[in-house]
């Protein structure tokens, strides 16, 4: 139990040590001026230990400390029997010591309870009711969000996925303007703290609950990590989930320019533009009637959207650099760093990000516009400007040879050098697309009238937001940076077994460069991309995160989602071979359920019980008291679906959760 040291920052008001002491039996005391008592009751007959939450400056810089039983102090009395703990029991920090001899297949218990209040004190004999009163709600709230044909083991994957969106949330505290400046009573910083990361983000100022990517091992919040996490989380806690969402949109976490802030070591990096695409499904998993959030989302996504408009579109040609954009080494280039030549990257997936990003405020001014017909004319202004977006991607950054979309290398000598490497930045243009309905035409007359000009006059355009199909007697029309034909030609190589399609999802790059891997080779660059199905063979660009060949959630999330949307305007009139060479003919509603299908199935018992996820470690697989304790990896090998990176990464793989759901109601 420990108190956070912020009576040594020589901050006015903050001065009061809070105190902790050994209490009646085996419990430790805590007294704090604004938290009052608070007790902290454990089993049986232990040893409290008790120093200070303040660093060793002894140990670091050889300077004496504040106190004389700093933090360490019972880490080394514990283990090396020092005389570092408070021999007048008092502290700001404090310990419970238990000393246990555990026999062979038997087992021990502590029971831990904290509580707060004068008249708090032991474990009491309410610990045993409030344990089973609080698994049994627990247990009533997954039976009502678990649909009722789903199977115990896909319940099981359910909820121990929610139960790790839950454990992902923390508390995160930075102070940018202070950590610039020091503390008070603090030395001050070093003089190029003023000029490095973080320096233009001074008002920067975060406290509060964050959703983590990986508590363990990622503890610091991510842009695109958390909008992906909303997702699932709002069908646990729906107002927990809005308030993430409109947290980094606040004015004290949104650059002034319109930026959002990446994640701790820079804030200034560029994560894909998602958030618009959170709210949306954050709305409709809460209902689909929570106005007020969705208008606030909007109109701070206005001021990020133009901010990537005016930065990252540097031509003003409508297609998007955006650099880094959470891909790591996905690419021959490093796109955190300044490109080996005079020119720009033109970034297949950056544009694709933009064109999304369009069509989701489209969709969201056309909700909001059934409530206040202003926002018509917004709705008039996304369509276009997806329009151009989707048009430029198609002249500039399509390979009608290869039939798939490729980043170009454009020089400022004339160049034009496409990278062509078969990868998500080729299938996410797919993500880009949304249809218009007839009823919602009618509905908003100033906007169909706008429609209807520009495809009439502007009819260069028709082939991204002009293709229409009728379905059971209605019309409805695509906007889609992929047409037709091009979706067909993407498909044939996402869907094949030798390429993208994995037996637990989609691989984000093609398995075809394992046998033919990608090379450039200009005067200012030599680079080369293989398919690495597992951990990153080198440090190149991502360090030990790897987009070269694993199967990422997120971005299979999104192109499911992407594939269920073309099936619901062509319905059973479009199919396509999958796997592709099978033979076998699908309609796209039933592709995007396979691919669903594939995802679910990395932590679900094979026909020989074991679970893919778990891959060769054996304990798991056959131990009874391990196969059912799940892991949700950062990604998973392209090949076996073994997990990979971070072992608790449930922040976007938690989306499994959503697959689950949809699997038994795939309603949109």
């Amino acid at each position: 139990l420990w108190f956070r040291d912020t009576w040594a920052w020589g901050l006015p008001g903050q001065e009061d040590m809070p105190q902790i002491r050994p209490g009646d039996g085996s419990t430790l005391v805590a007294r704090h001026k604004a938290l009052g008592r608070l007790v902290l009751a454990g089993d049986g007959t232990t040893q409290a230990l008790l120093c200070d939450n303040e660093t060793n400056t002894q140990r670091l810089y050889g300077i004496p400390g504040r106190s004389a039983y700093p933090k360490d102090g019972i880490n080394d009395h514990v283990l090396t029997g020092a005389a570092t703990v408070n021999p007048d029991g008092v502290g700001t920090k404090g310990a419970l010591w238990y000393r246990l001899d555990v026999a062979a297949g038997a087992r021990a218990v502590i029971r831990l309870r904290l509580t707060a209040g004068e008249r708090a004190g032991s474990l009491g004999a309410g610990f045993n009711t409030v344990m089973t009163d609080r698994r049994a709600e627990a247990d009533e709230f997954y039976r009502a969000l678990t649909p009722a044909e789903a199977s115990d083991e896909n319940a099981m994957v359910l909820r121990q996925a929610m139960a790790g969106m839950l454990w992902g949330k923390q508390f995160f505290h930075y102070d940018v303007a202070r950590w610039l400046d020091g503390d008070p009573a603090g030395p001050p910083p070093p003089v190029q703290r003023q000029h490095g990361r973080n320096s233009s983000w001074r008002h920067l100022n975060n406290a509060d609950v964050i959703s983590m990517p990986d508590p363990w091992e990622y503890p610091w919040y991510a842009a695109w990590d958390l909008a992906f996490h909303c997702v699932p989380l709002a069908r646990l806690d729906p107002t927990f989930a809005k308030n993430q969402l409109l947290l980094l949109l606040r004015e004290w976490y949104m650059h002034p320019s319109g930026q959002l802030p990446a994640y701790e070591w820079e804030f200034s990096d560029l994560n894909p533009p998602v958030h618009a695409w959170a709210a949306l499904r954050v709305f409709e998993n809460d209902g689909s009637r929570d106005f007020n959030f969705l208008e606030r989302v909007f109109h701070k996504l206005l001021l990020n959207f133009t901010w990537w408009v005016n930065r990252k579109d540097s031509e003003g040609n409508n297609v998007f650099e955006g650099g880094f954009l959470g891909l790591d080494n996905i690419g021959p280039i490093d796109r955190s760093a300044a490109l080996p030549l005079a020119g720009v990257l033109e970034q297949s997936d950056g544009t694709a990000w933009m064109a999304m990003y369009c069509l989701n405020l489209l969709e969201m001014a056309l909700v909001l516009a059934d409530h206040d017909r202003v926002y018509e004319d917004l709705a008039t202004k996304f369509f276009e400007h997806f329009a151009l977006i989707a048009s430029a991607a198609q002249g500039g950054l399509w390979d009608p040879t290869d039939g798939f979309f490729y980043d170009v290398l454009s020089a400022a000598d004339g160049r034009r050098v496409p990278l062509r490497v078969r990868s998500l930045v080729g299938l996410l243009p797919l993500c880009a697309t949304t249809t218009l309905g007839t009823a919602t035409l009618q509905r908003l007359p100033h906007f169909a009238r706008r429609v209807r000009w520009f495809i009439t006059n502007l009819p260069q355009y028709a082939d991204v937001v002009g293709a229409t199909h009728v379905r059971g007697g209605n019309e409805g029309q695509l906007l889609s940076m992929v047409g037709r034909e091009q979706l067909q030609r993407i498909l044939e190589r996402m869907l094949s077994e030798q390429e993208f399609l994995a037996p637990h999802g989609l691989r984000s790059v093609s398995r075809h460069h394992r046998d033919a891997p990608f090379s450039i080779d200009l005067p200012e660059l030599h680079a080369s991309v293989d398919y690495e199905p597992a951990e990153s063979t080198s440090g190149l660009f991502g360090g030990n995160s790897n987009w070269r060949g694993p199967i990422w959630f997120p971005a299979n999330y999104l192109l499911i989602e992407a594939i269920g949307r073309f099936a619901r305007f062509f319905g059973d009139d479009f199919v396509i071979e999958h796997p592709t060479g099978s033979g076998t003919k699908r309609t796209l509603a039933e592709v995007a359920t396979d691919l669903n299908d594939r995802l679910i199935s990395t932590f679900c018992n094979d026909a020989t019980g074991r679970r893919p996820v778990f891959g060769g470690y054996e304990l798991f697989q056959t131990d009874p008291h391990w196969h059912d304790q799940l892991w949700f990896h950062e990604y998973f090998h392209a090949d076996t679906g073994a997990g990979l990176g971070a072992s608790h990464q449930t922040g976007w793989t938690g989306l499994v959760a959503e697959c689950l759901l949809h699997r038994h109601d795939p309603t949109p």
